[in-house]
């Protein structure tokens, strides 16, 4: 537009004819020009208030909105970012205590069980001990038994033989019985 307003201006500056007066001030243009760069100056601002400012102010309006939009949208990621990293930390801590709390339980599940492991093996020694008392006891009853089965027949044997002569074989046996309980009362 500003072009072909210069060239309108070009033109009918070239077509009025031009008079041989001589300006008083070397510096100061003829009226003419003055007039029509008066004129091309309003005509331009005329055209610019018209269709570049309102462009160019759109156009800085639109980028002042969208940088504030990016602002907005910046502090929103920010801050969802901030939401999820404290997510994450609480999840964090309390996958940690769950750990801590199964760690603890299996530690207590563990303690337990080798206590009970510990209470069944003093219990099963404790039984075996009994068992083995017992044992000893029936072996030591069952060889006294058989000792004193053999003393009483040695003891009758050899008072047949220091006597010579055969007794009657149930008085010696009585005699032997007594003989073996008065040996078991005074070793006891």
């Amino acid at each position: 537009m500003s072009l072909a307003l210069g060239v309108l201006v070009a033109q009918t500056t070239t077509t009025v004819p031009t008079v041989n007066v001589q300006s008083k001030n070397p510096i100061l243009p003829a009226g003419n020009e003055i007039l029509w760069g008066t004129v091309s100056f309003f005509v331009l601002l005329i055209l610019m208030a018209k269709f570049a400012f309102p462009a160019v102010r759109k156009a800085m309006e639109a980028r002042t909105e969208r940088i504030r939009n990016n602002l907005d949208e910046a502090e929103r990621v920010r801050s969802d970012a901030q939401q999820i990293l404290a997510d994450y930390q609480r999840q964090l801590n309390d996958a940690r205590s769950e750990a801590n709390r199964i760690i603890e339980e299996a530690r207590q599940a563990a303690d337990q069980l080798r206590q009970e492991l510990v209470r069944r093996a003093e219990a099963e020694v404790a039984e075996l001990r009994e068992r083995n008392a017992a044992d000893l006891r029936a072996a030591q009853e069952r060889a006294i038994s058989e000792l004193q089965s053999q003393v009483r027949t040695l003891a009758v044997d050899l008072a047949a033989k220091v006597v010579g002569a055969n007794l009657d074989r149930e008085s010696n046996l009585r005699l032997v019985d007594r003989f073996i309980e008065e040996l078991n009362a005074t070793s006891t």
